[in-house]
């Protein structure tokens, strides 16, 4: 992110309230004339989405026109510039691009290579202009300089470190954590023990949280998921589970043909399962597609609308006016929705005792206390390959008090991480299983000898765990496809860098760290012939082999993912249970290759990821 220092403070903010009441008073003009006109974006009107490229002039046009059918006169808000904005904004542009130019600098004193800039977009304008998707973006960097272990590139005009070898990441992420410990703050003050985040529910989540503060919600959230607690909520996820498998059932024996949009499929699975784990309520986001918590989560993880993305860009460049100006990546009456919701589910089981095994009454027991880690329980590879192990930070005990702002920001964490990006690795997963129908049916032969040892039994956590094809194949799609593409570390403190090998320079506080992981993932020095779905890569013989650096689906380090057993636990119920009734077939809607959708945030298909269900003749 750019440091904004305090001129460029004061001319950029003073340019924004001149911009706002310009654009203000131009947008008013129409009230005043018996014709509609279409709601205009600030400073846009109504081109913004020509301008970004997700419409052509054509269908542009026509969508204007065919806007108020019945009116022979109809009016596009388009901005005219007048002297006095014209010279600001020239000035604007002549300081920012000195100020740029300033920012573009920063490699040629450091002994890596680092992609050559474009003027106030840096290596970011292909992603931003919708020209290429976010993994294909990654991989670009990643491949352009083969020979070195750490490349440098520019994110609009924030300067960032690229770390393309396991060994430096394993440094960066594990050995040298304390100069790492962070994530790049947007919605944080700069000073991490600050009121962080504010009231905003992105910027108190773990994810967000910096420094003391961050160490101490590990700490405080750390024995919420470990196996132990993850055997008392298998049941809530598994009940959702077998929702969806009758579901599915009941509309095969009405006659119908079971062709579904997969992240649409799981996404509502992923909110039902968020709902009752989390939230402690149960919603049926298949058979009510349109209920309130499905629907208002949904809007709130709209990150594609041209508002939201006005607002990131802002808050990557200039976090500190973004963070004064009040801006939040989430609509505050969604947040206020979910925040009642937990409030009021709280205030209902401290009135009548009751006791649910599930997250809210987790923060119940956070709040009292009561929360810790037993010492007799060891940390191991239970859930699967791909879990992270809790570190000595998540061991701590502490006793600080949290706000109830504060508690109820790890529910929205938890539910971004269930809606998005487990189902996304179970749209994936469910995609090569239908393009690899052997590799479908031995795990299918495992899901039955599975269910013939239960004797008529449901499953259990404990059996889930035993299903070594099942965790072999769910490894191998994390692997191939990755939820979250990089992840990225902030240096909170002046940190030497060293290789060992002569390249030594230092890494300044307050710069950043990206991981490409998925580029590392699809790399032949790691992993031989990537573009082929092979499990056999995560059998015992071969899973040693593996690079703890190479291989980083949920992080690396302190700052994994706290949640890697509940979203395996929660992708593992769902195959078996869809798997042992139905195989997964493709549609006349089936894209392959899939083309993916350049998506300034997430892995995700242009087109959706369309499959069809057949029923299992036993």
């Amino acid at each position: 992110m750019v440091e904004v220092d305090l001129y460029m403070a004061m001319a950029v903010g003073a340019i924004v309230l001149l911009l706002y009441h310009y654009g203000t008073k131009k947008y008013e003009y129409f009230l005043t004339k018996p014709i509609p006109a279409l709601k205009p974006t600030f400073l846009l009107g109504n081109t913004g989405p020509m301008m970004f490229r997700r419409r052509d002039v054509c269908s542009h046009v026509k969508i204007l026109y065919n806007s108020f059918e019945g009116f022979k006169g109809k009016t596009l808000m388009m901005v005219e510039v007048d002297l006095y904005a014209a010279v600001a904004i020239g000035a604007i542009v002549l300081l920012l691009y000195h100020y740029a130019a300033k920012k573009y600098e920063y490699f040629l004193t450091k002994p890596i290579p680092a992609l050559k800039p474009t003027m106030f977009l840096g290596n970011t304008g292909p992603m931003m202009f919708r020209q290429r998707d976010v993994s294909s973006h990654v991989k670009m960097i990643y491949k352009t300089y083969e020979d070195f272990k750490v490349v440098g590139f520019y994110d609009l005009m924030k300067p960032i470190y690229m770390l393309r070898d396991p060994e430096v990441i394993k440094q960066i992420a594990v050995k040298d954590f304390d100069y790492f410990m962070d994530h790049t703050p947007t919605m944080t003050n700069s000073n991490p023990e600050d009121e962080v985040g504010g009231e905003s529910l992105f910027g108190n989540s773990l994810f967000a949280l910096r420094g003391q503060k961050w160490r101490d919600m590990r700490a405080t959230l750390s024995p919420a998921f470990t196996g132990s607690k993850m055997r008392h909520m298998f049941e809530l996820v598994a009940d959702c589970a077998k929702s969806m498998a009758d579901f599915f059932k009941a509309e095969a024996a009405a006659g119908k043909t079971l062709e579904y949009e997969m992240k649409d499929t799981f996404s509502r699975f992923g909110n039902d399962v968020i709902a009752t784990v989390a939230f402690g309520i149960k919603v049926d986001s298949l058979r009510d597609r349109e209920n309130e918590f499905y629907m208002k989560g949904k809007a709130m993880l709209n990150f594609q609308s041209l508002t939201v993305l006005v607002k990131v860009l802002l808050l990557r460049a200039f976090p500190t006016l973004g963070r004064k100006l009040g801006l939040d990546f989430v609509d505050s009456t969604l947040t206020e929705y979910f925040k009642q919701m937990i409030v009021d589910n709280i205030k209902q089981r401290d009135a009548h005792g009751i006791m649910r095994n599930d997250m809210i009454q987790m923060l119940m027991e956070v709040r009292k206390g009561s929360l810790r880690h037993h010492k007799e329980e060891k940390e191991t590879k239970d859930a699967g390959f791909a879990t992270v192990e809790e570190s000595s930070v998540g061991k701590t005990t502490i006793n600080r008090v949290w706000t109830e702002n504060e508690l109820i920001s790890q529910c929205f964490l938890f539910f971004v991480a269930g809606f998005d990006t487990v189902s996304t690795c179970m749209t994936f997963l469910t995609y090569e299983l239908m393009l690899n129908p052997k590799i479908q049916h031995r795990l299918y032969e495992e899901v039955m000898e599975t269910e013939k040892s239960l004797n008529g039994k449901p499953l259990t956590y404990e059996v889930l765990q035993r299903m070594e094809y099942m965790d072999m194949v769910v490894s191998e799609a994390l692997r191939k496809w990755p939820p979250a593409v990089i992840s990225d570390r902030f240096c909170v403190k002046n940190y030497m860098y060293d290789d060992g090998n002569g390249t030594k320079f230092l890494v300044e506080k307050g710069q950043t760290m990206w991981i490409p992981t998925i580029a590392i993932h699809n790399d032949p020095k790691y992993y031989e012939n990537p573009e082929k779905f092979d499990p056999e890569r995560f059998n015992e013989e071969n899973r040693s082999k593996i690079d703890a650096g190479a291989y980083l689906p949920f992080g690396v380090g302190p700052r994994n993912c706290i949640g890697s057993r509940l979203a395996l636990m929660e992708v593992k119920v769902i195959i078996y249970n869809v798997l042992r009734d139905f195989s997964l077939e493709p549609s006349e809607k089936t894209e392959v290759p899939l083309k993916m959708s350049k998506n300034f945030f997430v892995l995700q298909a242009e087109n959706g990821v369309w499959l069809e269900l057949k029923p299992r003749k036993n």
